[in-house]
């Protein structure tokens, strides 16, 4: 595997968490978990893996939209995020019942 394949993973990887942690900021009321809503939304890279598949069959002058390289850095990022949401998780409702204590 290319290191760069591992950087854009890492890279897609970083911008599924910070965007959806982010993305829970926006989230209003009272006593609202915001760290869990944004926990919850990590693993949402379902989608685009059907996508990604999608790009690497269409071809555009024979030759594939999508490259084996990006594909496989996406798949990483899939993989990588649906693991770490149960565990963000845990975490946040934790933290939410300590501080709650």
């Amino acid at each position: 595997m290319r290191v760069g394949i591992l950087f854009l993973g890492a890279a897609l990887i970083l911008c599924a968490v910070a965007g959806k942690l982010a993305c829970a900021v926006g989230a209003t009321g009272r006593g609202i978990n915001r760290l869990a809503i944004g926990a919850g939304m990590i693993p949402r890279g379902e989608v685009g893996l059907i996508f990604a598949g999608i790009g690497t069959s269409l071809m555009l002058q024979g030759r594939p939209i999508l490259a084996q390289g990006v594909f496989s850095a996406i798949v990483l990022m899939v993989l990588v995020t649906t693991l770490l949401a149960p565990v963000g998780l845990r975490w946040a409702f934790r933290r939410a019942s300590s501080l709650s204590e």
